[in-house]
């Protein structure tokens, strides 16, 4: 078969794939599924937002331990042996190990600086860091379990994020919102237009997850000693959903 042949085969082929793929049944929910509005009928389209506001009620505390040593073996066995002793002060606090997970573990190197005259840095040691997330459901003890985490032996807290275990209700509410205000929207426009709404033909939305803001720190631990229950004062929480309504004008 010549080169043309064999090419003009290979075009058949893909041709009947394409309109065989075309001619499959999507699955109920797909975008080609779903009827387009027919551009026949007049329409008005509208769009709304909602906005709720809650205060947390959970917190993710992030607090790591970091040593180094010559070795690595020296460096990894220092930090297990801390790290185990801020784990038991958390759960000593009444924090359950299902609320306690490793979020990171690193061990590299390091180097001296390199010399002023030129030449490769020397390696004087490793350094070892391990983050644990804590989960927390009473923010009230967020502060004092900050100040037994550093006592423990933790030498670094990355962040303190507060979150909504309630999200679900809290973004329903936000999307009610939404069509409300932009139901509002649609019979004052077809009251200004001198015009009556029929059905909505189609309607779609867009929920915007909280918006988070983590607190960091960078504590002294001589400092954090001495001083009293860290106070932590947890954000608002804020929830938007954007609704987009088209309706039908009789």
């Amino acid at each position: 078969m010549s080169a043309v042949r064999r090419m003009l085969s290979t075009l058949v082929v893909l041709a009947g794939f394409s309109a065989a793929a075309q001619s499959q049944p999507q699955p109920p929910g797909s975008p080609q599924a779903r009827p387009p509005v027919d551009p026949q009928v007049r329409t008005l389209r509208v769009e709304g937002t909602g906005e709720v506001k809650a205060q947390p009620d959970e917190a993710f505390i992030d607090v790591a331990v970091e040593t180094s040593a010559p070795n690595a073996k020296a460096a990894g066995e220092e930090n297990a042996k801390r790290m185990e002793k801020v784990l038991g002060a958390l759960t000593s606090a009444g924090i359950a190990k299902r609320d306690l997970q490793t979020r990171n573990y690193n061990v590299y190197p390091e180097y001296t600086p390199s010399p002023p005259q030129g030449g490769e840095p020397k390696l004087k040691g490793y350094r070892v860091s391990n983050l644990v997330s804590v989960h927390v459901t009473d923010l009230s003890k967020v502060g004092g379990l900050l100040d037994k985490a550093l006592a423990a032996g933790a030498n670094r807290v990355d962040s303190v994020r507060f979150g909504l275990s309630r999200q679900e209700a809290v973004q329903g509410e936000a999307l009610r919102q939404a069509v409300v205000r932009a139901r509002k929207s649609a019979d004052v426009l077809a009251a200004a237009l001198n015009v009556k709404l029929g059905a909505v033909l189609d309607a779609s939305t867009v929920t915007e997850a909280p918006r988070l803001y983590p607190a960091t720190f960078a504590m002294d631990m001589a400092e954090s000693r001495a001083a009293p229950t860290t106070p932590i004062q947890p954000e608002e929480q804020t929830v938007q959903a954007k609704v987009t309504l088209i309706f039908a004008i009789q």
